[in-house]
């Protein structure tokens, strides 16, 4: 101990807080290549090195330090000189030792305990005790093959005999190894032996039988050790067991005698539990903390015994606890102190139990409860080294500095020890050196290293400049400001300026320099500064911090079902921070989409065609960005239609029952929510299907109701919310056998057709109804209340009965009954039906009119006599039609017209009928046979009544103060008319009315002029026509007065004109109303069509676009109310559309004609020149002649086939030299003068009536050589038909 004692409590007690914030060099490269720093042990090799003679040594040694640290070894506790072993040597830059016995070298020379050194000029640091030992199991392999002794004991391995039941131990016995060998039993083939509760391994590899039966015979039981050092396995001779019962032992015993080991001291039968592992009722184990426990028990005993654990006094921790080997085995891993206690197994069978009690001790090589921690100080501070082990029994600490036990080591005055803390005060820069803490007791030991630093450095900031900071917004960010200095620089924040430190909320500082906050906000933005300071200068860094919005999936994808060859789509619309880039993943069934073009991925969708069954499954759209993610899921179910029910089956077969079973097919996923069952009649209706019931889809089952006589085939078919499966395949044919029918033809009924005859129909049964063979209807009749007897007819393949002679609309019974071949069917009803009617024979009598009103008269007659109908009477009709009306301008369709009346009316009222008109009318009655005798004509004629509109009314003139009416009388004046009724008011911007005026008009007037009326003011006009009985409806218009005439249009329109523009008909006008729904409207002129309308926007003038050629249209301009009624329109004006004229253009410049032109010429010019070719083969002429009194040998005549003249050639095969003619279409002159081209030239040049030159050679008058005036001018086409000319 170094220094006073006095206060060393209070110093400690002082300097604990100093060590929580004692200074740690940063991981920084570049700040690592600067500082000074002792050694440390990076790497360094285990304790127990075991070594393989097979390959080198190599135990690792690693440290670090600046400068770098030089290496040394130790071996058993002397210094290792590696120089002097050329097998030996260390890595390069390393303290790591290799030593080379692959060579042949004795691997035993090197086993020691080795440590390694590592020094520089501020300490020294040293590496654990390093045992190395090689493996037993080399040197028994060397003994194998220096003395030729065997691995495994050498013994006899005799066969061994045992009676069945009783118990058996087949010992292993391994060599030993280091570490030791893993064991398993296999037989010959390499198979490991079965293992059960009755049959098992114990712990010291030994196998164990609780008791042996004979299967358990047999003569490969091996036993195999496997070293896991050498990876190497060695086996046992096999052991042979032969298990033999009671009956048969006596008959080997005598034969296995001499040569066979009997096992088994009990016999065969069954007994309570013994413990054959461990033998004595209590044992004792000892056991290291953080190992594994084990604990065994093995019972013997028949039947085979089951063990149980449980711990005296306390629980087995379950967590860690294993019952392994069929409960024979107790293993707790990671045993703690608190798995110390007695342990107890019990051995249990029907015959008894056993118990065994383990008493557990634990002990505990040294542990750290807190290792001592590398310490840097500025000079003058304060600092703890602290070392805390524990274990049992409890560790003693020792201090060692620079690998000297710290009592041994140089003085240091700012250096005190008190047991397992070293305090340092008021240090000095030579005060640098490492300190080694060992904690050691009989179980083992700890050391470890632990620097004390002496640093004096400016404040650093180690993150990185300007760096930005992403977070999403409410999630925590934090912005680093690691520093570093010596003294522990201390940090403050700003935001933006530095007017104030950041503190409080939302601003979490924590000890290394970091600034959190907590739930990020938009505000938090910006640009902030950590400053770190200390005695010995100020650094300072900048970051920024972003907060960005959270990426959301708006629409996830949702649940679908889909049908199998459909399309899905899932949607994923997403929101995110616009200035980060979102990547859309999809999965299924959380992996990667398919690789199959028929799964589309899209920005906001993913669509997949032509779905199968396969795609089913859990989609998963999922949103990435660097910041953040967010993902949605959704399932897709695809559908389809039920597969087919398969196995159908009959049973439990009954006349007109039978049971039907089948095996659903699969539903596709949609679940099935019936069967259809049906069935074809092989005998009737062969090849066609009827449905026959249904059943719940959760049924397989039904009990099906048949008819008689039907030869049944049953399918069926299954439905799911999709739709229906295929039919199932049919079942066997079932018939039934025939019956008597068991109902009779429906819908009986009896009417007649004729005045004298019966008709009785029925609706026949149908072939499955018929129950069997021969089925027929039995008809049966009698007059109701005659008490005559039933008249009969056997009737088949019929619908109806015709009874004749009978009497006119008399009651009768009829009945109609089913019967076959087998017998009748059940006894039919009697149904009551009447034989035909007659003709009513007399007509109502006593017929009376009373006019109600103008359109309505009321008519009474008298019922006609009972028996006058001979029939059914149905009712009585009015027959009734206008004559004439009694005004002469009045026209109206005399239609008769018909009104019905029930049976039981004496009276009825025609309505609708036209006032001031004449009409007739005649009744009759009418049965189901038709109409009776009309009554006599009856007519009678309607009052007047209010007349209706005028056929028109207008405003045809307009001036400052009067305004000019003209109307037409009314189409139905419904009487005599009396005149006009004219009513108007004032009308106001504001649609205000002012006081009613009213002006009585003679009828004979058909206008008016109202004078002395305010100008420039709108009128509201009410016009209606009056007879005796009042007046009728009124038309309304409205007008407004002006200073000038209005044209003769709508009064609140003018100048309406039109003119033609480029795109249609232009309507023009002015307008004075209020009103701003104004529409052009245009109808084909003398059509029946409806008027077409344009909406007009705020102008006064309108294009008609699309109107067709050449016709004539009328066309108006109307005002219209919000509710779209006409409130003013002008006059119509007639617009002609004029035809397409087209334009005038030159046929000269038309393509067509130059190309047709240039075919005729070039067809003339082809046609000349075949002609020429013709008239040259026909002869000599004189120009030949010329030729050839010239006698010029190079002018020959030309072939046809290369525009030669080959008819006068006296050589056919010499061609003519220059007569080619180019690809130009020119021909060039030769050697010869004489030529078509000179003459061509030549305007006086003419030919004579057969073809030959007129005046020949004669435009050749001046040649003066063969090439004397050559002309390059081709010859033309031209000249040669200016030549005909």
């Amino acid at each position: 101990m170094d220094g006073p004692s006095d206060g060393r409590f209070a110093l400690v007690l002082m300097l604990l807080c100093h060590v929580i914030t004692a200074l740690e060099v940063p991981l920084d490269p570049k700040l690592l290549e600067e500082l000074p720093q002792p050694p440390t042990i990076t790497h360094q090799s285990p304790k127990y090195y075991i070594m393989d003679p097979r390959e080198n040594v190599i135990i690792h040694c690693e440290a670090k330090g600046k400068p770098h640290p030089r290496f040394s070894w130790t071996r058993n506790g002397t210094h290792f000189d590696i120089d002097k072993d050329p097998k030996v040597f260390m890595k390069p830059h390393s303290g790591t030792l290799v030593i080379d016995i692959s060579g042949g070298e004795k691997a035993e020379a090197y086993e020691g305990v080795y440590q390694c050194t590592a020094r520089n000029e501020l300490g020294t640091a040293v590496s654990n005790n390093i045992i190395i030992r090689q493996s037993n199991l080399f040197g028994m392999i060397r003994d194998l093959i220096l003395k030729g002794s065997p691995l495994w004991a050498k013994e006899r391995m005799n066969p061994i005999i045992a009676q069945e039941g009783q118990s058996l131990v087949l010992p292993c016995r391994p060599p030993a190894g280091l570490p030791p060998p893993t064991i398993f039993w296999m037989d010959n083939n390499f198979q490991r032996l079965p293992q059960s509760q009755r049959v098992s391994q114990g712990l010291n590899g030994d196998l164990y039988f609780s008791s042996v039966q004979t299967e358990d015979s047999r003569n490969d039981y091996i036993c195999y050790a496997r070293f896991p050092h050498t990876q190497t396995i060695q086996q046992k001779q096999p052991i042979s067991v032969r298990v033999l019962s009671m009956d048969s032992i006596n008959d080997t015993m005598e034969a296995y005698y001499n040569e066979t080991v009997l096992f088994g001291d009990k016999d065969g039968k069954e007994r309570a539990p013994t413990f054959m592992v461990p033998s004595d009722s209590v044992s004792t184990k000892l056991v290291l903390r953080g190992d594994v426990l084990e604990m065994e028990c093995i019972a013997d005993g028949l039947p085979t015994p089951e063990i149980s654990w449980n711990k005296i006094s306390g629980e087995i921790p379950s967590m860690r606890a294993s019952f392994l080997n069929y409960d024979k085995t107790l293993s707790i891993r990671d045993v703690s102190e608190a798995d110390a206690g007695e342990y107890r197994c019990t051995a249990t069978n029907r015959h008894g139990s056993v118990h065994h009690s383990t008493r557990v001790t634990v002990k505990a090589a040294p542990y750290w409860i807190s290792a001592p921690r590398n310490l840097i100080l500025a000079p003058m501070e304060m600092g703890v080294i602290t070392c805390r082990a524990g274990g049992h029994p409890k560790p003693t600490i020792s201090w060692s500095m620079n690998g000297v036990p710290i009592e041994n080591a140089p003085k240091d005055p700012s250096r005190t020890v008190e047991d397992d803390t070293i305090i340092f005060s008021e240090v000095q820069t030579g005060s640098s050196a490492v300190y080694q803490c060992n904690a050691s007791n009989e179980y083992g030991y700890l050391l470890s290293n632990a620097f004390i630093n002496v640093l004096a450095e400016p404040p650093r900031v180690l993150t990185p400049a300007n760096k930005v900071y992403q977070v999403i917004i409410n999630k925590p960010a934090l912005l680093k400001c690691a520093t570093f200095g010596s003294p522990i620089p201390t940090v403050t924040w700003f935001k933006e300026s530095r007017s104030s430190t950041l503190e409080g909320d939302p601003y979490v500082f924590h000890k290394n320099g970091a600034l959190e906050i907590h739930v990020s906000q938009t505000q938090n933005s910006g640009k902030y500064t950590c400053v770190a300071r200390n005695s010995l200068g100020i650094s300072e860094n900048h970051v920024y911090l972003e907060v960005k919005e959270p990426t959301r999936i708006l629409r996830p994808p949702e649940y679908r079902v889909v049908q199998r060859n459909r399309n899905v789509v899932f949607g994923c619309k997403v929101r995110h921070d616009p200035s980060l880039v979102p990547i859309v993943t999809w999965l299924k069934d959380n992996r990667e989409l398919p690789d199959d073009e028929r799964f589309r991925v899209e920005s906001d969708s993913l669509t997949i065609t032509d779905v199968t069954e396969d795609d089913a499954g859990q989609y998963t759209c999922i949103v990435n960005t660097t910041l953040d993610k967010d993902s949605a899921s959704a399932l897709l179910t695809v559908v389809e239609q039920p597969d087919a029910p398969t196995d159908l089956e009959l049973t439990d077969p009954e006349a007109r029952s039978v049971q039907l079973t089948w095996t659903p097919g699969d539903d596709h996923n949609s679940p099935v929510t019936k069967f259809l069952i049906q069935y074809e009649d092989g005998l009737h209706h062969a090849g066609v299907w009827h449905n026959l019931t249904e059943v719940p889809g959760m049924k397989t089952t039904a009990h099906l109701k048949l008819s008689p006589y039907v030869h049944y085939t049953f399918r069926v078919l299954a439905i799911n919310g999709v739709g229906y499966s295929q039919p199932s395949v049919p079942t066997r044919q079932y018939k039934t056998n025939p019956a008597a029918p068991d109902e009779n033809p429906s819908d009986v009924r009896a009417m007649g057709t004729e005045h004298n005859n019966l008709v009785i129909s029925w609706k026949p049964l149908m072939p499955l109804q018929s129950n069997g063979p021969g089925l027929q209807y039995k008809v049966m009749w009698r007059q109701q209340d005659a008490e005559t007897e039933w008249t009969s007819v056997t009737v088949a393949n019929v619908s109806k009965f015709v009874v004749s002679g009978t009497p006119t609309f008399v009651p009768y019974e009829v009945k109609v009954q089913a019967l076959n071949a087998v017998d009748h069917g059940p006894k039919p009803p009697v149904v009551i039906g009447y034989s035909g009617e007659d003709f009513p024979s007399a007509a109502p009598d006593n017929v009376q009119v009373n006019v109600v009103n103008s359109t309505l008269a009321e008519i009474h007659w008298t019922p006609v006599p009972l028996k006058s109908v001979r029939g059914r009477l149905q009712g009585y009709k009015i027959h009734y039609r206008c004559e004439r009306s009694l005004h002469r301008h009045n026209f109206h369709h005399n239609d008769q017209k018909i009104e019905i009346f029930s049976h039981n009316k004496t009276r009825g009222r025609l309505p609708h009928l036209h006032p001031y008109s004449v009409y007739s009318l005649y009744v009759t009655a009418f049965n189901g046979r038709g109409e009776g005798p009309p009554t006599s004509v009856q007519r009678f004629e309607t009052p007047e009544d209010v007349p209706g509109f005028p056929s028109f009314f207008r405003v045809v003139g307009s001036d400052l103060e009067s305004l000019t009416l003209e109307w037409g009388p009314p189409h139905h004046r419904n009487g005599h008319l009396m005149g006009y009724s004219l009513k108007y008011q004032t009308v106001n911007s504001s649609n205000d009315l002012g006081v009613l005026e009213e002006l009585d008009v003679p009828s004979n007037h058909s206008s008016v002029t109202l004078h002395n009326l305010k100008h420039s003011t709108r009128y509201k006009f009410y016009f209606s026509a009056k007879t005796q009985k009042g007046s009728g409806p009124a038309l309304t218009e409205e007008a407004v007065t002006i200073v000038q005439k209005a044209l003769p249009a709508a009064p609140a329109f003018g100048n309406v004109s039109s003119s033609l523009s480029e795109d249609g008909p232009l309507i023009s006008w002015e307008y004075w109303g209020p009103e701003n729904h104004l529409y052009v409207e245009y109808i084909i002129d003398n059509s029946d069509e409806d008027w077409h309308k344009e909406k007009v926007n705020g102008s006064h003038s309108h294009v008609l676009k699309g109107l067709k050629e050449g016709l004539a249209y009328k066309v108006r301009v109307v005002a219209r109310d919000h509710d779209d009624q006409t409130l003013h329109h002008s006059e119509e004006l007639l617009v002609k559309v004029p035809a397409m004229v087209s334009p005038q253009v030159d046929i000269a410049t038309q393509g067509w004609f130059i190309g047709l032109m240039s075919a005729i010429a070039l067809l003339i010019l082809i046609l000349l020149i075949v002609c020429f070719i013709k008239r040259n083969k026909g002869g000599k002429y004189p120009v030949k002649e010329k030729e050839d009194a010239h006698g010029d040998p190079e002018i020959q005549p030309m072939k046809e086939d290369d525009l030669t003249f080959g008819e006068y050639s006296d050589e056919d095969h010499k061609p003519l030299k220059g007569s080619r003619t180019p690809s130009s279409g020119t021909v060039k002159r030769d050697d010869s003068d004489d030529s078509l081209v000179d003459y061509g030239d030549s305007g006086d040049t003419q030919f004579n009536e057969d073809g030959s030159f007129i005046g020949q050679y004669s435009g050749k008058s001046d040649r003066s050589g063969p090439r004397g005036h050559d002309s390059s001018e081709p010859p033309s086409p031209v000249n040669a038909m200016n030549s005909f000319v």
